[in-house]
């Protein structure tokens, strides 16, 4: 059952950390997992690793929109096609969706899986429009004049 807790998000000052963590706790699914990792591979690029063990690249999808990426994973119900009966799953395949917010930007470049990992490269392109630039200080201006006080000089 899901509780619509934004009445009270304006209503009260102080407790919107308090329902966000009620929000969190009533949500669907486990929040770890797939484990990921995020890293920083270069000045403007980056890697998101997502463990994704137990999938193929047929159970996997990736959605690049808008300022996020998402990453799904379904299983097949019946993957072996085998009628075997499983005594102990330690191996989760449950199907998961984890989304990313990206910064202004960032664009996904490559993605791959290998070993059980799924590779996300991300590159920041900021466009020159947009990049600091530096401006030039002229000194062809005049030196403002002193004026003195005295009679004489007006």
């Amino acid at each position: 059952m899901r509780y619509d807790l934004t009445p009270f998000y304006r209503s009260t000052v102080g407790f919107d950390r308090f329902f966000s963590l009620l929000d969190q706790a009533a949500a669907d699914g486990s929040p770890g997992y797939p484990p990921y990792n995020i890293e920083r591979t270069g000045e403007n690029t980056y890697r998101i690793s997502v463990a994704v063990s137990g999938f193929s690249q047929g159970e996997l999808s990736i959605v690049a929109k808008e300022n996020t990426l998402t990453i799904k994973g379904e299983k097949s119900a019946n993957e072996n096609g085998n009628k075997s009966e499983v005594l102990y799953r330690g191996i989760a395949a449950r199907a998961f969706e984890r989304a990313f917010q990206l910064a202004d930007f960032v664009v996904v470049k490559n993605a791959s899986l290998e070993n059980g990992l799924l590779h996300v490269d991300l590159v920041r392109e900021i466009p020159e429009a947009k990049k600091p630039r530096s401006i030039p200080i002229s000194t062809s201006a005049q030196a403002p004049q002193v004026v003195d006080g005295s009679k004489a000089a007006a």
